[in-house]
């Protein structure tokens, strides 16, 4: 009995026990579930992210990357993707996953800005890129990355363009310090005097074309060519272009040609269509050696989108090496800087040319050969609707026979002019 009474107390007190742990295990896990806890925060298994945060990065401009507590990407945008920081699900960019992490753990706001090379380009160019990371609840990080590589080309090209202003007003402000200097100091010399004077007169048209060129480079910048847009005859063009360099031309004995197909014309800014064809004519006459040929001839190009116009001034100049050929668009860029202060040459005429073709939806392109010539050709929409005269298409275009018939640009090029019209 004394047994049995022990058995049967003992199974009393283990069962008494077993039902208070039961009892605590109940609460603790009925607490644990009433907890909230950072998996809260985790998106729901179709990716999405807390409320509100998906459509507030849909609306940023900014490449947008949202990393959760793994280093996993949940969210990325496309311009992401398109930068190459995001591949394979994972941040490609080391600096920004380490920023990400240092943000995750202290939860400050942190900001750098980074070059990154281009995705697949094989070339040295860099992205330049600012990245700012935040926190984004409690355990994820939230990516902005914002594109400042056309803000740095930009600026790049603006420092330039006012240190090669200022070195081109430099020059000749200087020469003609000095020259008047000289002409003080030779007064009680009459023929050192006059030599003086003329440099400075030299001097002071050198500055006077700079200073202008830069006003038409302005203008054609920022001005829109379509609101005094009007339909400009191609002869007129030429004839005011040829008009223009007569002088030049017939100092060094230079022969200029017209051709083409005559009745063309034109729909932009007569004004700025002038001054970019003169600018072509006048490198072309400045850049001849003595006794040579300049040849400027038009046609209609059938082109997908509308007729074109295109142009081209032909010389047996001295060339433009490969090399030089993809800059000599660009301001102030010289081919040979001394030839340059010799024609007083400005380095701007190439580039206005260039921003008048593009303002007025066209282009400007060039084939040359060292020692054998240059071919410029300017491509511009025609203007009006009448289509019924003939129409041919090719590369850039020249003056090439004595039947008149053109041809494109080659190693042989202006060995004669055709005869309708010789302008000495």
């Amino acid at each position: 009995m004394d047994v049995n009474a022990a058995v049967a107390a003992a199974a009393a007190m283990a069962g008494l026990c077993t039902g208070v742990i039961a009892m605590l295990a109940f609460r603790w896990s009925e607490r644990d579930q009433k907890k909230p806890t950072r998996t809260s925060l985790r998106p729901d298994s179709n990716g999405a992210l807390p409320p509100g945060v998906d459509t507030v990065l849909s609306v940023l401009s900014s490449s947008a990357v949202v990393l959760d507590e793994s280093d996993s990407v949940v969210k990325a945008s496309s311009a992401a993707y398109a930068l190459g920081l995001v591949r394979g699900g994972r941040l490609a960019v080391e600096p920004m996953l380490h920023m990400a992490r240092d943000t995750r753990r202290d939860g400050e706001i942190r900001q750098v800005e980074l070059d990154l090379p281009r995705r697949g380009t094989g070339r040295g160019e860099a992205l330049a890129v600012s990245a700012r990371v935040a926190p984004l609840g409690s355990r994820l990080v939230l990516l902005l990355v914002e594109d400042l590589t056309e803000a740095r080309r930009i600026e790049a090209v603006r420092r330039d363009f006012v240190a090669n202003v200022s070195h081109e007003l430099k020059t000749p402000v200087g020469a003609l310090s000095l020259l008047s200097e000289a002409v003080m100091d030779a007064s009680d010399d009459p023929e050192a005097v006059e030599r003086f004077a003329g440099r400075m007169q030299i001097e002071a048209t050198r500055l006077t074309n700079l200073v202008q060129e830069l006003i038409d480079l302005s203008r054609v910048q920022n001005d829109d060519p379509l609101e005094d847009a009007e339909p400009v005859r191609v002869d007129e063009l030429v004839a005011e272009a040829i008009d223009r360099c007569r002088q030049q031309a017939g100092a060094k004995q230079i022969t200029m040609a017209a051709g083409g197909t005559a009745a063309l014309r034109i729909w932009g800014n007569r004004g700025q269509l002038a001054a970019a064809l003169g600018n072509l004519v006048e490198n072309a006459v400045n850049y001849s050696p003595a006794r040579t040929r300049v040849g400027i001839a038009a046609r209609r190009l059938s082109v997908p989108g509308g007729d074109q116009i295109e142009i081209a001034v032909t010389d047996q100049g001295i060339g433009i090496s490969e090399k030089d050929r993809e800059r000599v668009f660009e301001r102030f860029y010289r081919v040979d800087p001394a030839r340059s202060r010799a024609t007083g040459g400005t380095g701007l005429g190439l580039a206005i040319v260039k921003h008048v073709a593009a303002s007025h939806g066209g282009e400007v392109t060039v084939w040359s050969s060292e020692g054998q010539g240059s071919t410029f050709t300017l491509r511009l929409p025609e203007a009006g609707s009448s289509r019924d005269r003939d129409r041919t298409s090719g590369g850039p275009l020249i003056v090439n026979g004595d039947d008149g018939t053109f041809g494109t640009a080659g190693p042989h090029i202006l060995e004669s002019f055709p005869a309708p019209e010789v302008l000495p």
